[in-house]
């Protein structure tokens, strides 16, 4: 017996062993190239950074960094034929401590780690509609605050793993735990810090996702009606539960949250302490959204009368995939603007051609060689990039009072 399909192509009738066998090709294709270009066992690597991106990422200038290495001051940057000089992700962290210690005590803020008075930060990267840019969004904004010093942590909340993928992980083909077994119901609930790894940017581990992670949306109405247990009852703790674990070891977790408003989304809004919001700007993307505020705050009123504590800091929202020479999109986010006002961040990420074919390598704009790309090309976009993540992190700083 055959099912049809509305164009007449004809299915057998177990087609999801054909949809089972497909996926499984696509994984074993993927990581075969992956293999090829990460052998076994091999860590995904990291580019050194040019002097100017290090002056950027510390905030100092060019000549004292060029006075420091002359002195024989901090670690020795690798020195190019024609006299460049450039330091390693390591190497930042080093002339961090370096200046911090021997700068001017009125000065010290070049290791931005928060004091003992000052909250765990907590950014979910939401968006209702795939496509926004919010996995894209999240891992440069976590790559971004570990270069300029932080501590960070980023976690997975897509079963999709594509945070995870961008930093080296094939959940399905690795073996290793995901969040899911920190936040499941059963005896088999390990601690989150057994979970987390290590990424290739010194200052930024990662808790994995995998489609296992779907099963929490599955789990927790069963465990909601399970008599026996409040555990159900009070599913919106789980994350925050888990990350109160490694509280001490971080100053910014970044979430990136599944394009859905389920079980997942709402665990990671109540363990939130801010919120981040990708739109793109045009017509059928700001109605989605429009939509999933109408859900959402309907959803979190009940949520909060059932004991959850959503006391967000701030939330923005962030125009993404931007064109400004598109007419439309310029009327859209002035749109934005003007209804919004400043719950609009002030910078857009730009759509570029640079993001999308460093994302073909599984690399970020952090990691890719700029020589790899169209140089206008790579520096208008990370000048974008720099700009709308620089404006987040001053954000995160004034949640602690600074």
């Amino acid at each position: 017996m055959n099912v049809s399909s509305p164009i007449g192509t004809k299915f057998p009738l177990h087609f999801e062993k054909h949809i089972l066998e497909q996926g499984d090709q696509i994984s074993k294709k993927l990581h075969l190239l992956s293999v090829q270009r990460f052998p076994p066992h091999a860590k995904k690597a990291l580019r050194a950074f040019s002097l100017a991106e290090v002056a950027t990422y510390l905030g100092v200038s060019q000549s004292h960094l060029k006075k420091l290495h002359l002195e024989g001051k901090g670690p020795v940057p690798e020195t190019s034929s024609s006299g460049r000089r450039s330091y390693t992700a390591e190497q930042m962290l080093e002339l961090r401590q370096y200046l911090d210690q021997h700068g001017r005590s009125d000065a010290r803020m070049y290791v931005p780690h928060r004091r003992l008075d000052e909250k765990l930060q907590i950014l979910a990267v939401v968006n209702f509609k795939g496509g926004s840019g919010k996995t894209t969004t999240a891992a440069h904004l976590a790559q971004y605050l570990a270069l300029t010093g932080h501590r960070v942590l980023a976690v997975d909340l897509d079963p999709q793993a594509s945070l995870s993928s961008l930093h080296g992980f094939q959940p399905e083909l690795d073996q290793i735990p995901s969040i899911y077994d920190a936040i499941r119901y059963d005896a088999e609930k390990m601690p989150l810090s057994e979970i987390i790894r290590e990424t290739n940017f010194p200052g930024l581990h990662i808790v994995p996702a995998n489609l296992e992670l779907q099963e929490f949306e599955y789990d927790t109405p069963l465990a909601m009606s399970d008599r026996s247990s409040n555990e159900g009852k009070a599913f919106f703790t789980r994350i925050s539960t888990a990350l109160a674990e490694v509280d001490d070891r971080y100053d910014v977790v970044v979430i990136d949250c599944p394009p859905q408003l389920g079980y997942l989304t709402i665990t990671a809004l109540t363990a939130a302490t801010s919120v981040l919001i990708t739109i793109h700007p045009q017509m059928l993307d700001v109605m989605s959204m429009g939509q999933f505020l109408l859900m959402l705050g309907g959803i979190l009123e009940p949520i909060r009368g059932a004991g959850a504590a959503v006391n967000l800091q701030w939330y923005r929202y962030l125009v993404t995939r931007y064109e400004p020479t598109d007419g439309p999109q310029a009327q859209m986010v002035a749109f934005l603007q003007t209804l919004f006002g400043e719950f609009i961040l002030k910078n857009q990420m730009l759509k570029s051609t640079a993001i999308s074919d460093a994302g073909i390598t599984k690399q970020t704009l952090y990691e890719v060689e700029k020589s790899a790309m169209t140089r206008s090309t790579y520096e208008r976009a990370i000048d974008a990039l720099d700009a709308v993540n620089g404006e987040i992190a001053g954000l995160v700083h004034a949640a602690w009072g600074r």
